[in-house]
């Protein structure tokens, strides 16, 4: 049998037997399958993925399309996101399906090339660390809403400032 083991809010060590085949899956998704596996830089690695997987597989898929699978994968990632907290602690650097999310919303409706995906990589991710208003704020929501909302919000700010930047900038394009 699997088992998590994570401080509780006295401080002691609390096992829970992770047997079930929903925590188990939770655990897959709040990990954004692999990219919570990285050793250093979670968040920054599993931001980068998508930029990555976007170039690799844009022939095949049509990224213009992603704003359906959006809600979908944000209430997925609020559900994960709040099985593992019984796990690992709030909002901790192995949930990584945040970043994933956010990263999409960064780039969603933007004609996306290399220069517009690194500036809204580094975009979103000093949005996502800096945490302006009221992103900070906005991981006060309990459970896995916090979690999700604060990436998804600096991923509304990234987006947004992409587009400013690709308005007085049009050869960005």
């Amino acid at each position: 049998m699997l088992s998590d083991t994570s401080r509780n809010t006295n401080g002691n060590l609390r096992t829970r037997p992770a047997y079930l085949l929903v925590d188990c899956a939770a655990r897959v998704v709040s990990r954004g399958i692999f990219a919570g596996y990285f050793p250093v830089a979670r968040g920054t690695f599993s931001s980068l993925l998508v930029i990555i997987f976007y170039f690799l597989f844009s022939d095949y898929l049509d990224f213009n399309r992603i704003w359906i699978f959006l809600p979908f994968l944000y209430f997925l990632g609020v559900w994960s996101a709040s099985r593992c907290e019984v796990f690992w602690g709030k909002d901790n650097g192995r949930i990584v399906i945040d970043e994933i999310v956010g990263m999409l919303v960064t780039i969603v409706f933007l004609p996306l090339n290399f220069k517009i995906a690194c500036i809204g990589f580094f975009l979103f991710r000093a949005f996502d660390i800096f945490k302006p208003p009221p992103i900070r704020r906005l991981e006060s929501l309990p459970r896995g809403w916090g979690v999700m909302t604060d990436d998804v919000v600096a991923g509304v700010y990234a987006n947004l400032v992409l587009r400013v930047i690709i308005h007085i900038f049009p050869r960005v394009t």
